[in-house]
């Protein structure tokens, strides 16, 4: 019987796992089981790239065209929340980006002449043909309008007429145009004429008239030329007046801050300017000029006479003689001579003969037509205040005191320069000092916890502290006391596993000991060797239970049993 109870003094693993019961082996295997899963999750995590935004709020179609690119050029993606965002690693998102640009993706959601590669279909009508291209064509003008850069959304709508063989019968193309502005960005006039220009010079036949622009709130801001004097000029001489005092202003503060420094001087401009249109015309004409300048309009020669004597013919006979006279050199302002038939002044003409010359020159005129400018300045008014200066003495304290006057009169000169002051056209120019109020900003800094350094690397450290203290928490929880009570001797276990039995049998003398009924056959479980092995040892405590307590004082004290 003694040696039915020898046990090993060196039990295996095997051994004392096999010593622990159900519940203690199935709260071991859990543990173990969480704390190799914990482990493996922390080091995928701890490994795993961070990810950031390569595109997003992209339509389907764009979509689906980025994301086989990922896959073709190797490079991991994920879903943003909703599925509205494709997320990359951080480190290859600007490399995305450029291998996607040179692809042409992504295309966003605006077609244009693409949508021809496709309309060769057969049976397609020619209505279908001319519908297709108008809608190229607006997907095309769409896109170059979303190049601006005040521009965030565009869409165009042309209005296309079908052309018939009749020229006075046809109609003129329109178009409409809405644009979506980014955030903090205005269309200025010359933007604006741009848009309405580079829409007219894409479809044949459209006035820039017949272009409407409009904003996102469904405000006009294309005006037809004929309303020149309306709104949309007001506004445009409004923006030209600011640009004036702003670059008067801009002057006055590049003179004076190296003198006085940065932020100890301010300036404000008045601009008055004159926006009227003015002509003039005027016609000037100059006196007689010398015979060399001027220019003969034409000439009469008149000879009348009774009788005269007639001069004989002189020259030799012939073609020569008979030339027809050359032209005139009469003098200005002097007597008229009378020129004879072949270019020389006449002989004497008989008594009461009559000569008359008449000669008619160009008269010099000068017409000149004067145009007067508009935005002429006709008035500026400056006012510059400038801060106390400040001064250290030998002791090093800091006092502030204001100009002296000619430092002040030295400084009003050169703004007087810079702005271009003329007396006569009432300019004012007005140079102060005075000590500036510097408000203390009180910033509150920002909570520990909500330092963006301190939030970078709690993120960066969430995955593994969290890891490694849940896998403590397992450690300690689970696994640990089903360590300690594999850890402990293996008389220990069985004697508390005796104890165990006692009770049970002292509760119920009649039920089997170590046979569990079946529920299905009733009938108790077959034994194993260990089983029959314990059953004895507990027989031979209840017969004799002296010479157990024996035993066992013996394996406490180390010694050999007899």
């Amino acid at each position: 019987m003694t040696a039915a109870l020898a046990i090993p003094v060196n039990p295996t693993f095997v051994q004392r796992l096999a010593g622990l019961d159900q519940a203690q082996r199935l709260r071991l295997g859990v543990g173990v089981v969480l704390f190799v899963a914990i482990g493996i999750i922390g080091l995928v995590m701890g490994r795993q790239a961070e990810y950031r935004v390569l595109y997003a709020n992209l339509p389907d179609k764009d979509g689906g065209a980025i994301v086989a690119q990922l896959t073709q050029m190797n490079i991991p993606y994920q879903y943003g929340a909703g599925g509205g965002a494709i997320l990359v690693p951080a480190d290859r998102v600007y490399d995305a980006r450029l291998k996607l640009a040179s692809q042409g993706l992504p295309k966003g959601s605006v077609t244009g002449f693409e949508l021809m590669d496709t309309a060769n279909r057969f049976g397609m009508t020619q209505f279908q043909e001319r519908l297709t291209f108008q809608r190229g064509l607006e997907g095309e003008l769409t896109r170059s309008i979303q190049a601006l850069s005040s521009v965030a959304s565009a869409r165009v709508h042309l209005a296309l007429p079908n052309q018939n063989g009749f020229f006075r019968d046809q109609q003129k193309p329109s178009a409409s145009v809405l644009v979506s502005l980014n955030a903090g960005h205005t269309l200025d006039r010359g933007q604006l004429a741009g848009i309405i220009h580079l829409v007219a010079s894409s479809v044949p036949e459209m006035d820039p008239k017949a272009v409407s622009v409009l904003d996102d709130t469904g405000k006009l801001l294309s005006t037809p030329a004929e309303a020149g004097g309306g709104l949309g000029a007001d506004a445009q001489q409004l923006q030209y007046v600011q640009q004036i005092e702003q670059l008067y202003s801009s002057r006055i503060l590049d003179i004076l801050e190296p003198v006085v420094g940065r932020e100890n001087v301010r300036a404000q401009v008045t601009a008055e300017l004159d926006f009227s249109q003015t002509e003039s015309t005027s016609e000037l004409f100059k006196p007689n000029q010398t015979p060399d300048a001027s220019a003969i309009r034409s000439q009469q020669l008149m000879e009348s006479g009774a009788g005269g004597s007639a001069a004989a013919p002189t020259g030799v006979p012939g073609a020569t003689t008979n030339q027809p006279p050359g032209p005139s050199s009469a003098a200005i302002n002097g007597a008229a001579q009378a020129l004879s038939p072949n270019g020389g002044a006449s002989g004497a003409l008989g008594a009461g003969g009559r000569r008359e010359s008449v000669v008619n020159y160009e008269v010099d005129k000068t017409v000149r037509v004067v145009r007067g400018g508009t935005g002429m300045v006709k008035r500026i008014n400056a006012a510059v205040i400038i801060n106390h200066q400040t001064t250290t003495d030998a002791k090093g304290k800091a006092t502030t005191a204001a100009m002296s006057d000619a430092q002040l009169e030295k400084l009003t000169s050169l703004v007087r320069e810079t702005v271009g002051f003329n007396k006569d056209r009432g300019d004012s120019v007005n140079v102060v000092t005075a000590p500036f109020t510097k408000e203390k900003v009180n910033v509150d800094p920002l909570p520990v916890w909500q330092q963006p350094a301190l939030l970078d690397l709690a993120r960066s450290l969430a995955w593994p502290v969290g890891t490694l203290l849940f896998g403590a928490l397992v450690l300690l929880g689970v696994i640990r006391p089903a360590l300690k009570v594999m850890a402990l001797p293996v008389t220990a276990v069985r004697s508390e596993r005796l104890g165990q039995l006692d009770a049970i049998e002292a509760d119920e003398p009649d039920r089997p000991l170590l046979a569990a009924p079946n529920t299905a056959s009733n009938q108790p479980l077959e034994l194993s060797s260990s089983d029959l092995a314990l059953e004895d040892a507990r027989k031979l405590t209840r017969d004799n239970p002296a010479a157990v307590a024996n035993i066992v004082k013996t394996w406490i004290n180390g010694e050999a049993p007899a």
